[in-house]
């Protein structure tokens, strides 16, 4: 992946952690970080551009503080928040945001805003819930197969490797629409699922040989991947899943999976979005 780390900011404590998280990154990844804040005319008879430049000047501030050794640039956008961002992402080598903010990003995570972000932006777009991280050493990423779960397994491939961390592989599987009065029922979902699994596991094994310096586990279960993914988010440091998928991940983001995500993961989020595809 190519370009700077970019983190949009708004003067908000979760746009903070936003950039705490982005120059922990850069400095890991050893990559240029770019501090973006997107200027709305949103208050009446304020001098709106000079309040928008001191939210700018501290937060570049607070990551040069934070990693002296990491190229830091800021710059001011105009114009509507959610369009901006994604021009960035175009060049970004990922997007970073708070989980909710001020002004423009209000309801980041919640409302239309950072929906319309996390949905259509270029590459990754990585969304920071809270300033306080624990440090598990462990990364996870959901996997159905889908073109778009290789983008997030590659992605996830690189934030373990500059973290030094393990990479876990998480397969949920659920049951198809099948009539409980069927001859041989539970057998038959069982042969599926063990199926499936190995068809995960044939997965992990490809990875595992691509990238020898990073430890991959991998995990298949029966169960809703909302709850799945969840759960292995309370010992993660990030969980990162694909914008689209296919069965259980189908229209994450955009739908109920990556809504409950987003929403309840006890860790970062990532949002991987194929750069071949177009909004």
């Amino acid at each position: 992946m190519a370009g700077a780390i970019v983190v949009g900011v708004d003067g908000s404590k979760p746009s903070s952690a936003a950039v705490e998280w982005a120059a922990a990154d850069a400095r890991r990844r050893r990559l240029p970080l770019k501090i973006v804040h997107v200027c709305e005319q949103w208050m009446a008879g304020f001098d709106s551009r000079e309040y928008c430049l001191g939210i700018l000047e501290a937060a570049a501030g607070s990551a040069r503080a934070m990693s002296a050794d990491v190229e830091v640039s800021a710059e001011l956008l105009d114009g509507n928040v959610v369009e901006a961002l994604i021009g960035q992402s175009a060049s970004a080598d990922s997007l970073v945001l708070g989980s909710r903010g001020l002004g423009g990003f209000a309801g980041l995570l919640l409302g239309s805003v950072g929906l319309g972000v996390a949905g259509h932006a270029v590459g990754p777009v990585v969304i920071v819930r809270a300033a306080a991280v624990a440090k598990y050493g462990q990364i996870v990423v959901g996997d159905d197969g889908s073109e778009s779960a290789q983008e997030a397994v590659a992605f996830a491939v690189e934030q373990a490797r500059g973290r030094r961390a393990r990479l876990l592989a998480v397969y949920a599987w659920q049951a198809p629409i099948v009539s409980a009065y069927a001859p041989d029922y539970g057998n038959l979902l069982e042969d599926a699922f063990q199926q499936e699994a190995r068809t995960a596991q044939e997965r992990v094994i490809r990875w595992r040989k691509d990238h020898p310096d990073v430890e991959i586990t991998d995990q298949q279960v029966r169960e809703h991947p909302v709850p799945a993914l969840i759960k292995a988010s309370a010992t993660a440091d990030l969980v990162v899943v694909g914008s689209r998928g296919l069965g259980s991940f189908a229209s994450a983001v955009l739908g109920s999976v990556g809504h409950g995500v987003l929403h309840r993961a006890a860790c970062p989020v990532a949002v991987v979005r194929s750069r071949g595809k177009k909004s």
